[in-house]
């Protein structure tokens, strides 16, 4: 691992609070009984944001940081941010998003954003070739790391990033289907939806 100070904290103090508040998250929905109010379709959207950030996660850990991986991650960010208004306009509809879960919640947005911050910062000549400034021509292909990778490292993020978020957001989405006996909203939810059109 470099000793740049901006990988230090990206490596090991962003990502491990980033999987940390994933966690917190989670006992804000069990706490909340998500499986009886929303169900399984926000279930849903919480994989479907880890995925979106976890799919740049890996690109920075397994791929050559050049201006392809740069706009890949500020697109997967923009999206995640579209998913998660997505998510609380959803979540309230029938269930409430206690103030400790909304402060949770800035938390998964801000740490996204220092990380894509901080790989930008490691990463600025290609970061401005992306936008057509600077002295760097911008690169967009994919270069394995191969030998830069720190095996023992990548092994941790993985298996924090199952533990602490991918087997909570499945169990979670398994209580809510067997909640709801396989449907993706509980009847409660649905016939409140109703109710309301």
């Amino acid at each position: 691992m470099p000793q740049d100070p901006t990988a230090l904290i990206l490596a090991y103090f962003v990502t491990p609070l980033w999987l940390a508040m994933g966690l917190l998250d989670w006992f804000c929905h069990r706490a909340t009984q998500i499986e009886t109010t929303t169900g399984a379709k926000e279930s849903l959207i919480h994989l479907l944001m880890f995925l979106e950030l976890g799919a740049p996660l890996l690109a920075v850990l397994f791929f050559v940081v050049n201006a392809l991986v740069i706009a890949f991650m500020i697109a997967m960010f923009a999206l995640h941010e579209a998913t998660a208004i997505w998510d609380v306009s959803y979540a309230e509809t029938a269930r409430r998003v206690t103030p400790f879960e909304q402060h949770v919640h800035s938390f998964l947005e801000v740490l996204p954003l220092t990380a894509l911050l901080l790989v930008v910062a490691r990463h600025w000549g290609q970061f401005l070739a992306l936008f057509g400034a600077g002295d760097e021509a911008p690169r967009f292909d994919l270069v394995w790391k191969g030998e830069d990778i720190s095996t023992v490292y990548v092994a941790a993020v993985i298996a924090g990033a199952a533990v602490f978020g991918l087997i909570p957001y499945l169990e979670e989405l398994w209580r809510g289907l067997r909640a709801s006996g396989g449907a993706l909203t509980p009847a409660r939810e649905a016939q409140a939806r109703d109710v309301r059109a």
